[in-house]
């Protein structure tokens, strides 16, 4: 009988976030779905979001400060003629565009994505969980207080334009980390000059897991057997699996 605490379960589920959920809200679903005592994902997705979130339980943990480190790609879409102070449809407005503001044309918006590719640098947004003096800027956020931040230097591995339909448009990003698609739909839109923010977003790829291979978290819950859905140790792609079953590899 498992104990109250949840059973030693090792390896990794690709969970598909659904929206509305803080990532570590649907990581504690996953968990209890499960029946696990340990876990963990590696990297946070706004409850807007939606996409691959990747958990990890039990010795899969010691994987999670690798797959920080990974790249990711996200499907996005911006909202045009209009900044929030969060670079998302959750913050509150702060610039419009002009009365005349009839949308942006795909030309125009592929002459500027062209600007975006490569290495960057990004400041990143107040309303992030970096800390300053052990205090997330959220916080100061809130507080009404803006504090400078350093620009940081990101890459843009690729940057492509899906639809465009003249106040919003689609783009697939292909990103280091440390990368915030919502300020880099702000700075998209300034570049253009009408303002933008992101209206959606959906993780794709993390490292070398797709969203193809993720599971639903409602898709989870109804299953017979939910920890079948977890990819075991021994399956993780090359890099990736803990010394230790490597070394019985070996063995």
């Amino acid at each position: 009988m498992a104990s109250r605490r949840g059973r030693l379960l090792d390896g990794v589920l690709l969970l598909d976030k659904p929206e509305g959920l803080s990532s570590n809200h649907a990581l504690q679903r996953a968990k209890r779905t499960v029946d696990a005592r340990k876990a963990g994902h590696t990297g946070t997705l706004d409850p807007f979001a939606t996409g691959l979130l990747v958990c990890c339980f039990g010795r899969a943990t010691k994987i999670s400060a690798r797959m920080l480190e990974a790249d990711k790609t996200y499907e996005a879409t911006l909202s045009f003629g209009e900044e929030t102070d969060s670079g998302d449809l959750t913050g509150e407005i702060v610039a419009r565009a002009g009365t005349g503001f009839a949308g942006v044309d795909p030309e125009q918006l592929e002459a500027v994505l062209v600007e975006f590719r490569g290495e960057i640098e990004q400041i990143p947004p107040m309303v992030s969980a970096l800390k300053r003096d052990g205090k997330p800027l959220y916080e100061y956020a809130r507080q009404g207080i803006e504090l400078e931040r350093p620009p940081r230097q990101i890459t843009i591995h690729a940057l492509d334009l899906l639809t465009c339909a003249g106040r919003s448009a689609r783009v697939r990003v292909h990103c280091s980390k440390g990368t915030y698609v919502r300020t880099l739909a702000q700075d998209i839109g300034r570049r253009l000059g009408c303002g933008a923010h992101l209206s959606a977003l959906r993780r794709t790829t993390v490292g070398p897991f797709s969203i193809e291979q993720a599971v639903g978290l409602e898709a989870l819950q109804a299953m017979a057997v939910p920890e079948q859905a977890l990819l075991p140790l021994h399956a993780l792609p090359d890099g990736l699996r803990p010394a230790d079953i490597l070394t019985k590899e070996i063995l």
